[in-house]
């Protein structure tokens, strides 16, 4: 039975986000710092910059506008510090538009005013912390990542408010599903138990549901995406595009009391004396998002549908592709329902925007951009354009106005993989190319290019003198092959470390740049510590059972699972000692395993009785099912060995997978 225990903790390890894939991790084993930009690199990076418009200082001026009070050393040393070799010049290292967004995001430090009643905490996390003053206290509106950062994010805001600790927080809002909107939920609860909480619609289901299923997976991508063991420095990280990174700490959930917008995409509610209309958003950037209007301040929230930059309609560590068509429709929806009065837009990231037409200028022009993506990938696509090629294509498609504003470009999404992303949730993968319809296994495939390219030793010498030109990404693509071939073949290993190097330097995005630096360093040095930490107990104890055994399912190795024929559970879960709150039948069925919500006992192998509070504790490695049946706090009748029997085919996942080959 202990095998089972053992294999349910399994769940613990899911990514409740991209964002936490940086959190909380260990500090790299040795002092990697990478090597210098080639004079292919600086050369290109200089063309760059000589297309940016670094006159437009204009972001700057909204990002220093209204500070109350600047962080003191000891607060500022949570994210600021780490990035204080951020200077006025770009390096050749650099791409010098990411560059930067890294300079800008820097300006974010301390307490600042929105508008009259509406504050913001920036630069303690990568989301923004907002405090809205209502009838009888502070309504809240994302709380962090952390429980830590919320807590001093309070800490310092009330030391500097006006009315600041001598009102209570009485109400918490959560925009949208991702982690650093509300991970610091339970720091705020603890210091104002009675604290109101109120979510996005179907928040809960969407938090605790999102990434569980390919979590492992998810999880080991998303170190590679965020740089999660890269260090800070001209030649690793040098900004997360939304901010300047995460906080360190426990993430935390508190279930909201009341979900919004569950009838209607439109809900006018009162909280705490203050009028707010809410608009659903969902399937925009997050699975469960809204946005905000507060008419009697004339205040917009926008949540995560912009930012000063491109967000992501597909995230690099892999998610359910984003709706590029609807997050524009709904940007849209905003401009004519509150266009015509609205004073001030402020968002989760970035800082706010002030005056009518500015604001309208903002949203039309974050409107106009995702609507582009959509629409002219689909253009392309319907022109015959294929999925490899659409990313390039897309560049000449977006007029040069667009373009020239820098709250449109690339930094976490980018034209490229957002135009990819179009197309793959419309057409899929395949291209309609014969030849892409049923290609030969990777390492397959790369051992006969290699062979019909002539030979590793060939492919190397050729890759040597394109590398010496700076025709990096076919090389790229060429010594791939040849390291998928052979990963002990140290002359290719360190070329294409060298070549994705360049690439990392010449990124754009902060996620590519991530990708090409981890790919770089671990080809060099192997895995490093910094795979996302485990779930925490507030998230794991919101999840519910038939999710937990779909993940259950995905663990089940079918062929091992087969041989033990079919194999039938009741699991009867209790809120107390005594309610019964949920019946679900398991079956294993030819080696598949099945659950669905009954009404009754069905007719099993065995029934296993237990509370709903026990299996959290289980999950989180604080007791044994054993435990709890000597104590009386379960049962088990019928066949005592069908749990075990079902627990011994599920499979450990290893989220120290190869991304690039290891020798």
């Amino acid at each position: 039975m202990k095998k089972s225990i053992i294999a349910l903790s399994m769940i613990s390890t899911l990514s409740l986000n991209a964002l936490a894939a940086q959190h909380e991790h260990d500090h790299l084993s040795v002092d990697y710092q990478g090597k210098e930009a080639t004079p292919a690199t600086a050369a290109h990076n200089t063309e760059v910059a000589k297309t940016l418009n670094f006159n437009d200082k204009n972001a700057f001026t909204r990002f220093n506008q209204n500070r109350i009070a600047e962080f003191d050393q000891a607060t500022a040393d949570i994210l600021r510090a780490e990035f204080s070799f951020i200077s006025d010049k770009y390096p050749d290292s650099v791409n010098p538009s990411l560059y930067r967004q890294a300079q800008l995001n820097m300006v974010s430090n301390g307490l600042y005013k929105v508008t009259d009643g509406i504050y913001q905490i920036r630069g303690t996390d990568l989301s923004n912390m907002t405090l809205i003053r209502g009838k009888t206290g502070w309504i809240v509106y994302d709380v962090l990542l952390t429980k830590e950062a919320a807590q001093q994010s309070i800490k310092f805001a009330f030391e500097h408010l006006p009315e600041g600790n001598t009102l209570p927080i009485v109400a918490m809002i959560y925009s949208h599903s991702h982690a650093d909107h509300f991970g610091g939920a339970r720091g705020i609860q603890e210091l104002y138990p009675d604290v109101k909480v109120y979510g996005s619609n179907n928040i809960t289901t969407e938090v605790v549901a999102e990434n569980v299923l390919a979590g492992n997976a998810m999880s080991r991508r998303a170190s590679y995406q965020y740089g999660a063991t890269l260090g800070k420095h001209d030649h690793g990280i040098v900004d997360a595009a939304l901010a300047k990174g995460l906080s360190k700490g426990e993430i935390t959930y508190v279930k909201p009391d009341y979900e919004l917008n569950q009838k209607d995409k439109w809900e006018t509610l009162t909280v705490d004396g203050l009028e707010m209309v809410f608009m659903d958003a969902s399937g925009t950037e997050a699975a469960s998002e809204m946005v905000t209007y507060i008419p009697s301040m004339k205040a917009l929230w926008s949540g995560e549908l912009t930012y000063d930059g491109m967000h992501n309609i597909y995230t690099l560590r892999g998610a359910k592709v984003r709706d590029a068509l609807k997050w524009s429709k709904d940007i849209n929806q905003m401009i004519n329902s509150f266009g015509q009065d609205v004073e001030v837009l402020f968002a989760s990231h970035s800082a706010p925007v002030w005056g009518n037409n500015e604001v309208n200028q903002y949203l039309k022009m974050q409107r106009d951009n995702y609507g582009l993506v959509h629409n002219q990938s689909l253009r392309l696509a319907n022109q015959g354009v294929v999925l490899q090629d659409i990313g390039d294509a897309i560049m000449d498609t977006i007029p040069q106005q667009v373009k020239d504003q820098w709250y449109t470009n690339g930094y976490h999404g980018t034209y490229s993989h957002n135009a990819k992303a179009v197309y793959n949730m419309y057409l899929g993968y395949f291209d309609m190319n014969p030849a892409n319809l049923n290609p030969l296994p990777t390492q397959q495939e790369a051992t006969k290019f290699v062979e019909y390219m002539g030979g590793a030793n060939n492919v190397v010498a050729k890759a040597k003198a394109d590398l010496s030109q700076g025709e990096y990404r076919f090389v790229a693509t060429a010594l791939n092959k040849v390291v998928m071939a052979d990963p002990s073949n140290q002359s290719a290993r360190d070329l294409l470390a060298d070549t994705y190097e360049q690439l990392g330097y010449q990124a754009e995005g902060a996620g590519w740049r991530n990708i090409y630096l981890t790919g770089t360093q671990e080809l060099r040095i192997g895995i490093q510590p910094g795979t996302p930490k485990s779930a925490s107990a507030d998230v794991l104890s919101e999840m519910d059972m038939p999710t937990l055994f779909d993940f259950l399912a995905v663990k089940i190795d079918s062929i091992a699972a087969d041989k033990l024929g079919d194999i039938s559970l009741n699991v009867v879960t209790k809120a107390d000692k005594t309610e019964v709150e949920s019946t679900i039948f398991v079956e294993l069925s030819h080696g598949n395993l099945n659950n669905i919500v009954v009404n009754k006992l069905q007719k099993a192998d065995a029934t296993l009785t237990i509370a709903k509070a026990d299996v959290v504790s289980i999950l989180l490695g604080q007791t044994t099912l054993t435990q709890l049946i000597e104590q009386g706090d379960a049962s088990m009748t019928g066949d005592k060995q069908a749990f075990g029997k079902i627990a011994s085919t599920l499979v450990q996942f290893n989220d120290k997978f190869e991304i690039v080959p290891l020798k």
